[in-house]
């Protein structure tokens, strides 16, 4: 069957990229795991007494990979019902090697194999909805974010981070100038993301926007480490074929100039957004009612200065 040509990601090239990376995932994701314990840190607020809020009994950890945070969720609401939920059935089976007491459903975490762009969960089920990093993979934010409203209960917490436009432009620049085949996918900008939020319902959003500087040796271990992520192109229009060395050397040639001291610089541009599912029967993308009528401009962005 071919392809639609509107479609931008190869969702099975994003399937096979995460399910290769299952067993060096947790290794190369220093970044990751930092960005998740920014992430989680921010669930501080819902677990305030003062709020009068009771815990939530169902919380699902979308994109989980090995399942690193729903762990922490379990350790922070320990009655809960914990959902790990991952698009490679080889992250989940890591999750169950390295945890095989914690990872059962008699301990309050199930282990689901879904796309997050179709989830098998009931409708209004979900009290407290995390992802990290995960949604960048997914090119119609809206209808997804459709679909987390629509498993969220009225008043649940949808709380995300995932990469935003600026993220490897240095990676992108170098690339482009060996050839005009695209090798660096495009995520979508802060004001695409709230927009998304917005017409899908959600109230009160909130974002924030990072960015964070790794250094490498050489193009060579970024690459390396982009592949033990299972961060590789995984776009629709991408090259069948593996880079030359030609093009290889000339894209290192050119992001050769921004060598520092600490090494090659790439910039991870983190945008996290928390916000909450409406009460039952607002609409959906109905330009007359407030949820949409909101310009993006309004949407409360903190932006933090970079992380050195």
């Amino acid at each position: 069957m071919s392809r639609p040509p509107s479609q931008l990601f190869d969702n099975r090239q994003v399937q096979r990229a995460f399910s290769r990376a299952a067993g060096s995932y947790d290794a190369a994701a220093a970044l990751q795991h930092e960005v998740e314990s920014r992430l989680l840190e921010s669930l501080d607020y819902y677990s305030d007494p003062a709020t009068g809020r009771p815990p939530p009994g169902v919380v699902v950890d979308l994109g989980s990979g090995p399942a690193r945070g729903a762990r922490a969720l379990r350790k922070r609401w320990p009655k809960a019902r914990v959902v790990a939920i991952d698009l490679a059935m080889p992250m989940l089976r890591e999750a169950q090697r390295r945890a095989p007491s914690w990872l059962s459903l008699q301990r309050g975490i199930d282990l689901v194999c879904a796309d997050a762009r179709a989830l098998p969960l009931a409708e209004g089920s979900v009290d407290v909805l995390v992802s990290n990093l995960c949604l960048q993979w997914v090119e119609d934010l809206p209808a997804t974010f459709a679909g987390l409203r629509r498993v969220l209960k009225p008043g649940g917490l949808l709380l995300l981070s995932t990469f935003g436009r600026d993220t490897l432009h240095e990676l992108h620049d170098a690339f482009a100038a060996a050839d005009a085949t695209p090798h660096v996918s495009p995520f979508a900008d802060i004001a695409q993301f709230g927009d998304a939020l917005m017409h899908a319902g959600f109230r009160d959003p909130v974002l924030d926007r990072e960015v964070y500087t790794q250094h490498h040796p050489d193009l060579a271990a970024l690459m390396r480490q982009l592949r033990a992520l299972g961060a590789t192109n995984a776009l629709a229009g991408r090259r069948r074929t593996l880079t030359g060395r030609a093009r290889f050397k000339a894209a290192a040639a050119a992001y050769e100039p921004l060598r520092t001291e600490a090494g090659l610089p790439s910039s991870w541009e983190v945008i996290q957004a928390h916000a909450w599912a409406p009460p039952p029967g607002a609409p959906i993308r109905e330009g007359d009612f407030e949820v949409t009528s909101v310009p993006v401009s309004q949407i409360p962005i903190r932006r933090r200065p970079p992380a050195g």
